[in-house]
């Protein structure tokens, strides 16, 4: 493919990007949002990569989103004791409280557990490698049969499929690691373990004045069951296929995964697909073909960015892996969607954004450039899949974080403008700088005749550079 990607890819920045050198390769190879995961590691080292990751993109003048990945309600397992082994047909006991574990019961970290679950239902640790069946319930402590066994390691996940817990969608330790990302700066957070619409208005209501677009991570059944109501209230939506898998099946994942993307595309809601999508090449030069094909399926089914995660974050092999998820996107976008997509309704309700459409259709324009204080056109326009990039040139750093999620938009950070032929100059500046288009060729160009006010885009217009 000539031209830039336009399938957004987020990279997972862990410890494999703290060696000398490593982020700096990464973010080069074509990482468009650097992914903070709150879940591991401390705040003093999700501030040196997110300070790492703001030197390299104002060094290389490349924009990069930030985005802070917050725990949720995750339960785990406490610490267990090394080598700790469960074996099938003993019983075992998840207790509350704090404590060492070992073969025979573990703590968990959330004391609700036993009042929620009843006689027969299904427990999976370890992001479903292992099965317990509970066989009762009281006080303080579940007591299971384990029924597939194996090696359980400290902090490692807890899922009861089939059965809502009571547990609050938005925990203390969230709202800590909110407060200091919203002040370091973070371009977006994504909110896991959504199960309604209600938990992202709390996390929204959380942030005040200071709100950041809001990533809803569908990972659990139930918010399978409220899906139209979470894409209406998120900004965008990851399709976080591992913990998924885990509270349905993994059979039951590929359908999800088509039926959140078109629901998104329909609602011009920004799509991520996430988890094992490059996995093998965590310790492997190179992905499975199995593992490429996944990656273009996301691509075909028109899903705005695809993640790494241990892949970038503990891998071997980090720089092979951006690298190579760059390569799948373009060769699927070469080959075309192969599921037709709805226009989002982000472009329904924006005439602007149809007419920019139509005009570069007609015009044979190069580029489609988007002059925007708060994204919404670029966003819409984008939702329409234009053959075009999409430029969206704006004076808000935080906007064109924001934006670098969003499919096919190329982003630039400029000087505030004032008039309407003040716009166009700067437009057609950056246009040529990205090289997105040259002299004697045609771009169209939305813009606001009411300058700075964020909802004001009401002009297109045809230029030729």
């Amino acid at each position: 493919m000539t031209g830039p990607r336009r399938t957004k890819i987020v990279a997972t920045i862990g410890p494999a990007c703290d060696k000398p050198g490593v982020l700096e390769r990464v973010l080069s190879a074509g990482v468009d949002v650097a992914r903070l995961n709150a879940s591991h590691g401390e705040l003093p080292e999700l501030a040196g990569r997110l300070a790492a990751i703001r030197v390299w993109a104002k060094t290389s003048g490349r924009v990069v989103g930030v985005l802070l990945d917050l725990p949720g309600p995750k339960l785990r397992v406490g610490e267990m004791a090394p080598g700790t082994v469960l074996s099938a047909g003993t019983e075992f006991v998840l207790s509350a409280g704090e404590g060492s574990g070992n073969a025979e019961r573990a703590c968990v970290t959330w004391d609700g557990l036993a009042a929620d679950v009843s006689d027969g239902d299904r427990i999976l640790l370890a992001d479903g490698a292992l099965e317990l069946r509970v066989l009762s319930a009281q006080g303080g402590d579940v007591v299971t049969r384990v029924v597939r066994g194996g090696p359980l390691g400290s902090h490692k996940g807890v899922n009861v499929p089939g059965v809502s817990l009571r547990v609050d969608g938005v925990t203390s330790r969230d709202l800590e690691l909110l407060a200091w990302g919203l002040d370091a700066g973070v371009d977006l957070v994504a909110q896991s373990f959504v199960r309604s619409a209600h938990d992202i208005e709390r996390l929204r209501s959380a942030m005040g004045e200071r709100a950041v677009p809001i990533v809803a991570k569908v990972e659990k059944y139930e918010a399978l069951g409220d899906l139209d109501a979470i894409v209406a209230a998120a900004d965008a939506v990851m399709v976080a296929r591992g913990d998924l898998a885990v509270e349905t099946s993994p059979e039951s994942v590929p359908p999800a995964q088509r039926r959140i993307v078109e629901a998104c595309r329909t609602s011009g809601r920004p799509v991520v697909v996430a988890t094992q999508m490059l996995e093998s090449m965590t310790h492997a030069p190179s992905p499975t073909r199995a593992e490429a094909s996944d990656v273009a399926t996301a691509v075909f089914e028109g899903a705005d960015a695809v993640m790494l995660s241990e892949e970038t974050a503990i891998g071997e092999y980090p720089v092979e892996a951006v690298a190579t998820m760059d390569r799948v996107c373009r060769a699927a976008e070469d080959a075309g969607p192969s599921v037709p997509v709805p226009a989002g309704e982000a472009a329904a309700g924006s005439p602007v954004a149809a007419a920019a459409f139509a005009l570069a259709r007609d015009t044979g324009a190069r580029v489609i450039v988007t002059a925007t204080s708060s994204g919404a056109t670029a966003r819409a326009v984008a939702s329409l899949r234009p053959p075009q990039p999409v430029l969206a040139v704006t004076p808000h750093v935080a906007v064109a974080g924001a934006l670098a999620i969003v499919w096919g938009v190329i982003c630039a950070v400029v000087a505030p403008t004032h008039t309407i032929e003040e716009t166009t100059q700067t437009a057609v500046e950056a246009a040529r700088r990205l090289g997105l288009a040259g002299a004697g060729e045609r771009a169209v160009l939305t813009a606001g005749t009411t300058s700075g006010v964020i909802g004001s885009s009401d002009l297109v217009r045809v230029i030729t550079l």
